[in-house]
């Protein structure tokens, strides 16, 4: 994948464009930190390539949540132990 920074992005973005017709997809960073995924789309597939991207998103904060219970050992409760923290937690509030 090609990264391109903000800075060769806003000084070169005719061939930042023309790239991405090639290339497809294209990191962008600042700093050298990635802060967008730029990929290229057109009208028949931008809703298709929007609704897998939101999909991929949620199936990582997913496997993230499951990761983080098995690191602190949630993942063994039982269902009543669940609902008494709820039931904890509401009347917290």
């Amino acid at each position: 994948m090609k990264f391109v920074s903000v800075r060769d992005f806003r000084a070169k973005s005719g061939k930042v464009w023309s790239d991405l017709a090639r290339e497809k997809d294209f990191l962008l960073t600042s700093n050298g930190k990635p802060i967008a995924l730029v990929s290229a789309v057109s009208e028949e597939n931008m809703e298709d390539s929007l609704a897998a991207l939101r999909q991929v998103r949620a199936m990582i904060a997913v496997e993230r949540m499951q990761n983080r219970s098995m690191a602190k050992g949630t993942s063994k409760m039982t269902l009543k132990e669940i609902n008494a923290q709820i039931a904890a937690v509401r009347k917290e509030r």
